[in-house]
């Protein structure tokens, strides 16, 4: 197969992304410019197929450890350490969109952010997010791990947490491994649980997001709180 540099223009993954803009490449495509180049015989194109056909999808292979990761034909600790460089800046940029907007106006922010904290631990994690008297974005800190039920969060470290940041009010979320985002009986009585601890100290429990694969279902968009 020729090189890339041989291909029509509109068909070569770099050109294509500053002509059409990011979403218009493939995922293979968009693994390409990451990688910059093939192995021999092939072009990074098509090392990028054969690698999201091993892997299995993008997100199998950003989250495969040091070791699974270099096995790989034409991966190594560079392209590692490059990678998680780049999950990194997208976390942070995820953060810093949040950090700058009111948690009302903007959801959207605050949802993406802890969908990406959180979404691909393979055991429960319970976090709280931390907002001023104008939702604005204190900080976020994980809690509590393990299985998240009314005997492993305990609201009276959540309440003292929140006096130490001197918020005014939380948002909690927690990550289900299974990938099934729908609430259990366990996390509806945990957030009545939190919800009451802190109306005591006049904090507002704004929501309760459940984090799945691909997908975060909001108890408050669903009048569960």
């Amino acid at each position: 197969m020729p090189p890339i540099t041989d291909w029509p223009a509109e068909e070569r993954p770099r050109e294509k992304l500053l002509q059409r803009g990011a979403n218009a490449l493939s995922d293979a495509e968009l693994l390409a410019i990451f990688l910059r180049t093939g192995i021999h015989g092939k072009t990074a194109v098509d090392l990028s197929r054969d690698l999201l056909n091993e892997f299995g999808s993008l997100r199998t292979l950003f989250n495969a450890d040091i070791t699974r990761f270099c096995q790989a034909p034409g991966l190594g600790p560079t392209k590692y350490t490059q990678l998680q460089a780049v999950l990194e800046m997208g976390r942070r940029y995820l953060k810093e969109s949040m950090d700058r907007s009111d948690t009302l106006t903007n959801p959207k922010a605050a949802h993406d952010y802890l969908v990406s904290r959180l979404r691909d631990y393979n055991h429960e994690v319970f976090g709280c997010l931390f907002l001023d008297n104008r939702h604005r974005v204190i900080c976020f800190e994980e809690l509590f791990q393990g299985t998240i039920d009314s005997a492993s969060v305990h609201p009276r470290e959540v309440v003292k947490r929140v006096l130490t940041h001197n918020a005014a009010a939380v948002i909690i979320s927690h990550n289900h491994p299974s990938g099934v985002a729908e609430p259990s009986h366990a996390d509806k009585m945990i957030t009545q649980r939190l919800k009451e601890a802190l109306a005591l100290i006049d904090v507002r429990l704004l929501d309760h997001l459940i984090i799945g694969d691909n997908k975060a279902v909001s108890f408050a968009e669903h009048g569960l709180i």
